[in-house]
């Protein structure tokens, strides 16, 4: 270890900050330690008190909700009330945040989160501002892979077509014609300073709405691509007579781009497996990598190395011949660990330091190199989305270590933009004073299921067992606890000026049913919603064409006097009508859920991947699985409706499913060995998990 000062810091993470993090920034190696070390001693007191407090309302809840089971909701509001759990109504104050970039701000698209200990993965999400509409058509089960339209090794131009058919209609739909349709269209110039269409009829007819229109590339005659513009987001139609596919088209289009993935979250949180200094050396270098944007990395695909680096911004040229820059690179955010984590990565006085305050530091530092270039933030802003705070007491710390850091770094205040996760039930009771806690600096509230309801779970265990995962789906709450999100943000000034979220697809192989469904989101007024993919971020784009969400949030109710807390309080609680075979069936869904992440995070480090479930389907999963099914299993446990045996017997049976489901994985060990660490984690997290 390596000591400065008090601290004694991960060999491998020191020679980091030294030799590769400090280099080129006005600030040297004494004073980044000591500049750390100060934050260190300042905030672990603070830290600590405000868990002790986390801690200390849990016990009272607990006792509360173990002799109130039945308690109405104005029982439960008096109680909470009366421990300062939930805190009085707020008036609507709107928020003060200044510098936010418009792909934040006011342009409303998906945001897609990757892992960040995977600089391919890391890139390959930065890169998806843009994606090919005609790629994820053919690629995904949009178009059915059966009979004359299914996939082959060489490409199928029946399937093309197919694919062909669905972006003209795209086109005719948000880019229409003053006459004729895309499907007739032979060729593209520009005439008298707007963009033509020929069509096979002979006629040159023009967009319906010349504002679509906004550059070219190439020459007025034989353009090679077209830039148009809906509701903000740029679509680019390219031609070429010598592409594989455009020499397939009677108009040369050889793709079309969407603009899709505007801002993106590298996540040092639930999908990494970040234990160590080593562990986290890898998530800083690659952060690092993008703040100076040189991150590049290499892999073999089909048998040839393939160089991946950041996308270069675009030159187009408007019909009066001034050019016109589009980026390619999404807005990069960063998610933190939450604080209640530790890292022996750096100790202080021998104890662990908490995780957050050095993820904080070190994001900050590597986010001074953009403060120059200014290529991911124009405006100047460095982007970190916090997870897992309960309530406005934790906000504001959060706030105050920002400013303490901007403060040791040099930096003008508010420069760390702090992004709200709203996943903790006394974050969502105490919303609006979580957003006043950070009104200077906040940019993003979202919600999403899993943690949330894991929360839930965990704050209410000795009120009685709980409903299946199916059944949080649809339970009062859940429902409020979603439209409450974006009532209090447009109510305190989101609109047009930072990001309403919402949760994440899971089900990969399932574009269909997104793209079919995840419009919901959109039209629920939220500005941003999470993908897990640059082809689920393309096809999800498609939605914000589909419905202008400024349009929606207007049409929303701002009343200050809309209250959510009695649904809120609705206790999700499990009637008789399940039998114990259905609890038994649920059993195995939920250990077959746990045991398929566990045994890739533990066993290999995978913190994030596609887990197949109990009927075989592909789901993204992080350890927000883990959350909702050990909180879940826990509970039942707790109240009897399952036992310990049942438990094991459970762990085991579908143990051998997760065994054959993982055959093919070389690195894989079997969760049925004695010394499986996977199988004994996945126990704990059960056992352990009322705790």
């Amino acid at each position: 270890m390596h000591t400065f000062g008090s601290l004694h810091v991960n060999p491998t993470l020191s020679n980091f900050i030294e030799k590769e993090l400090l280099p080129n920034l006005p600030l040297d190696k004494q004073n980044f330690w000591m500049g750390l070390e100060n934050i260190i001693a300042k905030f672990t007191p603070q830290n600590d008190q405000l868990l002790y407090e986390r801690d200390a309302l849990q016990a009272k809840l607990d006792a509360w909700y173990k002799s109130h089971a039945k308690a109405s909701i104005q029982e439960q509001r008096n109680f909470l009330e009366s421990i300062d759990y939930l805190l009085p109504p707020l008036p609507y104050e709107p928020i003060q945040t200044q510098g936010l970039d418009p792909e934040i701000s006011s342009i409303a698209a998906p945001q897609l989160v990757c892992p960040a200990d995977n600089a391919r993965y890391a890139l390959n999400a930065v890169n998806a501002r843009w994606g090919s509409l005609l790629d994820a058509y053919y690629g995904t089960d949009l178009i059915p892979d059966k009979g004359e339209l299914a996939k082959s090794k060489e490409y199928n131009p029946k399937r093309g077509a197919a694919v062909f058919a669905k972006v003209n209609e795209f086109l005719d739909t948000y880019f229409p014609l003053e006459s004729g349709t895309y499907s007739q269209a032979i060729g593209f110039i520009l005439k008298e300073e707007s963009l033509h269409v020929k069509l096979d009829n002979g006629a040159l007819t023009t967009l319906k709405n010349p504002s679509h229109f906004i550059a070219i590339d190439g020459t007025s005659q034989s353009p090679s691509q077209i830039l148009l513009r809906h509701h903000d987001l740029h679509v680019i139609i390219h031609i070429n007579e010598n592409h594989p596919i455009g020499k397939t088209h009677k108009a040369n289009i050889a793709d079309v781009e969407l603009e899709a993935a505007l801002s993106v979250i590298q996540d040092f949180e639930d999908s990494v497996a970040a234990v160590d200094g080593e562990d986290k050396t890898k998530l800083y270098r690659n952060w690092l990598g993008l703040m100076r944007g040189d991150l590049s990395t290499s892999f073999e695909n089909k048998g040839r190395i393939v160089n991946r680096t950041l996308a270069q911004d675009r030159i187009f040229r408007t019909a009066k011949g001034l050019p016109y820059t589009i980026k390619t690179r999404a807005i990069i955010l960063v998610r933190n660990v939450g604080m209640h984590m530790k890292s022996d990565a750096i100790t202080y006085h021998g104890q662990p330091i908490y995780e957050g305050m050095l993820d904080a530091y070190v994001c900050a530092v590597a986010g001074m190199y953009d403060l120059t270039r200014h290529a991911n933030s124009a405006t100047g802003s460095i982007y970190i989305v916090k997870p897992k705070c309960h309530g406005p007491q934790e906000i504001a710390f959060i706030d105050r270590l920002f400013s303490e850091i901007e403060k040791s770094l040099g930096l003008t205040q508010y420069t760390l933009k702090l992004g709200i996760m709203d996943e903790e039930r006394r974050t969502t009771l105490n919303l609006a004073h979580c957003i006043k806690a950070a009104k200077h600096r906040i940019f993003f509230i979202n919600t999403g299921f899993l943690d949330r309801t894991g929360d839930e779970i965990h704050t209410i265990m000795q009120a009685g067992a709980v409903l299946d995962k199916n059944g949080f789906k649809s339970a009062p709450w859940l429902k409020a606890y979603e439209a409450q999100n974006v009532a209090i943000g447009l109510g305190m000034g989101f609109f047009k000026k930072a990001q309403i979220g919402k949760g994440m697809w899971t089900m990969t192989e399932r574009m269909s049913a997104m793209v079919e469904t995840k419009i919901a989101h959109v039209k629920s007024g939220a500005s941003t919603a999470w993908v897990p993919s640059p082809v689920a971020a393309c096809l999800h784009a498609l939605h914000y064409h589909q419905a202008n969400v400024h349009e929606t949030q207007t049409q929303f109710s701002k009343s200050e006097n809309e209250d959510f807390i009695p649904k809120l309080l609705t206790l999700p609680m499990l009637d008789d009508s399940f039998s114990n075979e259905q609890i038994l069936a649920h059993l195995d869904d939920a250990i077959q859920s746990i045991l398929g992440y566990v045994v890739r995070w533990v066993d290999q480090g995978i913190g994030c991947s596609k887990v197949l479930d109990a009927s075989n389907e592909a789901l993204m999963e992080d350890r927000a699985t883990l959350r909702i099914g050990s909180q879940l299993l826990a509970n039942w446990l707790h109240h009897g409706l399952v036992t310990a045996s049942d438990i094991h017997t459970s762990c085991t049976k579908m143990a051998k499913i997760v065994d054959e489901q993982n055959s093919a994985d070389p690195n894989y060990r079997s969760l049925l060995l004695a010394d499986s660490l996977a199988m004994r984690a996945a126990k704990d997290l059960i056992f352990d998990g009322i705790r």
